[in-house]
């Protein structure tokens, strides 16, 4: 089968599994069920602590028994989550929703990216593998954008449960969509069988060996658990600025769309700049910006979130393309997992200092934290990123 085939069918997968209008009340919905940002914050390590243990092991199952299993078993999971949350009304509940969307995303996300690749590789397209994975990207936030603006129509007009319905039911064709993918076997660079046992060490000899893809990975990693972060107390940001929930889906939308444009033209920034020079700019304008988002607590601070959102758009492809160009197709979902396992391991660790700082100074304590984290690494990465070149 044609490789753009498979790669459309990705496109309407991730369309309705994004398609999730309940995300846009969804920290409302949890306080008002009683739940508060400690607790939020609890659930969030169960989710981290999911992922990082699943997160690898799901990996190798999708490199050895297919991509395919593990992307259609996500996608059920996830649905499953939605449907217990409807009904949930004590901390346990939560609990365990969250701890099933873990497997979810464990089982799926290394899967996606190397059903991605592969399918690119057997056309030989691979190095087009930033733009591809920009605009799966871009047909996330699509859905996403959408999923905002009706989820804050529905919310302000009707009940929140409602949201939670229309969700399981996208979440049910993004279910029937994953049954149609197609897989594309690529030759790997050895024809030996790897054990089981073997693909962790195969993984961490590979980024020992490779120490410019290990801080790459690493700055992704950072900027992405801090935005994650923005991502998952936004609403709580907007709340404490006093600002009608009306406007909730328009403000989720904005920070959605304003992320297209770096995930349009990452790949022709990496032909046009060093890789070095693209992840400082983003991580320093992440910096900056956390600061000032957690020490003015005006209108002005809703511009600054949208410039991190903005330049936060470019991270993804690049980081993404640098790590799948340098790995072997028969490890390709297991080294993506370890990616994806570093953002939660982080998020259990920043979880912990953002959830202190929030309690004792709201939500803005929690940013001001993250901003620390980023200004942090941000030295780190200005001094041991010299050898990155390329």
């Amino acid at each position: 089968m044609n490789y753009t085939h498979t790669i459309w069918k990705l496109y309407v997968y991730r369309f309705f599994y994004n398609l999730i209008p309940a995300y846009v009340i969804e920290r409302l919905f949890w306080e008002e069920r009683g739940m508060t940002i400690q607790q939020v914050i609890y659930t969030e390590i169960i989710f981290a602590i999911t992922v990082v243990l699943l997160e690898v092991p799901t990996g190798i199952i999708a490199d050895k028994w297919g991509r395919k299993k593990m992307i259609v078993s996500g996608a059920f999971l996830e649905c499953s989550m939605f449907l217990i949350l409807l009904f949930a009304r004590e901390f346990w509940h939560f609990a365990v929703a969250i701890f099933l969307a873990g497997i979810a995303r464990s089982a799926s996300s290394g899967s996606e990216n190397a059903l991605l690749y592969d399918a690119l590789q057997q056309g030989g397209q691979e190095q087009a593998f930033e733009k591809y994975y920009g605009r799966l990207n871009v047909v996330d936030l699509t859905a996403i954008i959408l999923a905002a603006l009706s989820g804050s129509l529905l919310a302000n007009q009707y009940s929140f449960e409602l949201n939670y319905w229309i969700s399981v039911i996208s979440m049910l064709v993004s279910v029937c969509a994953s049954l149609l993918l197609v897989e594309h076997t690529v030759k790997s660079k050895t024809e030996e069988s790897i054990q089981f046992k073997e693909y962790v060490r195969f993984s961490f000899d590979f980024f020992r060996n490779n120490q410019n893809v290990l801080l790459v990975v690493l700055s992704g990693i950072v900027i992405g658990s801090a935005l994650n972060f923005l991502d998952e107390f936004w609403q709580l940001y907007l709340n404490r600025l006093e600002i009608p929930v009306l406007y909730f889906g328009l403000f989720s939308a904005v920070i959605m769309m304003v992320r297209l444009p770096g995930n349009l033209i990452a790949h022709i920034l990496k032909n046009q700049f060093r890789y070095r020079s693209i992840l400082l700019g983003v991580t320093a304008v992440c910096a900056v910006g956390f600061f000032y988002v957690s020490v003015i607590r005006d209108y002005s601070s809703l511009a600054v979130i949208l410039l991190i959102c903005l330049v936060s758009g470019i991270m993804e492809p690049i980081t993404a393309g640098y790590l799948h160009h340098r790995i072997d197709s028969s490890m390709r979902a297991t080294i993506d997992s370890f990616q994806s396992l570093g953002i939660n391991a982080a998020i259990i660790i920043s979880g912990l200092g953002f959830g202190y700082f929030s309690s004792k100074f709201d939500i803005f304590g929690g940013f001001w934290f993250v901003a620390c984290i980023c200004i942090g690494f941000l030295v780190y990465f200005l001094f041991a990123s010299k050898r990155i070149t390329q």
